[in-house]
C-alpha cells in the first residue's frame, strides 16, 4: 500500500470508514426494525449492553489492539477481555430470554440477533482498520 499515491490512500481509508458507517447504521436500523415491526419495545433493553461493548476495548487498551489476542499478564487487558466478554454474552442472552419467556416474536429475535453480528462485524473491522490507518484511535 506504499506504493499507492497519496490521494489513492485518502481515497481507500474514506471508504473504509464510509463501510464502517453504514454497517454501524445498519446495526442501528435493524435494531429499531426488531421493535417497530412488532410494536413491542423490550427489544430495545438490548442496547444497554451495546453501548458498553467497545468502551473497555477504547478506554483500557490503548494504542496496543494486538495485546488482546495474546495471554497476557496486565490487569488492565484481563479486566477488557472479561467487560467485553460480559457485553458479548449480555448482548445475546437479553433476546434469547425475552423470546424464552414469549416476550418477543421469531422474528424480532432474528433481526435482533442480526443486529448484534452486524455490530460485531463493524468493531472488527474498526479494529483491523486502525491497525494500519492513521486516524486510528486504538
Amino acid at each position: 500500500m506504499a506504493d499507492l499515491p497519496g490521494y489513492m490512500r485518502a481515497c481507500l481509508h474514506t471508504g473504509k470508514l464510509a463501510f464502517l458507517a453504514i454497517l454501524v447504521s445498519g446495526g442501528i436500523v435493524l435494531q429499531i426494525l426488531a421493535c417497530a415491526l412488532y410494536n413491542n419495545w423490550w427489544p430495545m433493553l438490548t442496547v444497554i449492553m451495546y453501548v458498553p461493548l467497545p468502551m473497555p476495548l477504547l478506554f483500557f487498551v490503548g494504542s496496543d489492539s494486538s495485546s488482546l489476542l495474546t495471554e497476557s499478564d496486565s490487569g488492565w487487558v484481563n479486566a477488557t477481555k472479561f467487560l467485553t466478554g460480559a457485553s458479548v454474552i449480555g448482548s445475546i442472552a437479553i433476546p434469547v430470554i425475552l423470546k424464552h419467556a414469549n416476550v418477543i416474536g421469531w422474528g424480532a429475535l432474528a433481526m435482533e440477533l442480526s443486529s448484534f453480528f452486524v455490530f460485531v462485524i463493524a468493531i472488527m473491522c474498526y479494529i483491523g482498520t486502525s491497525d494500519e490507518a492513521d486516524y486510528s484511535m486504538l
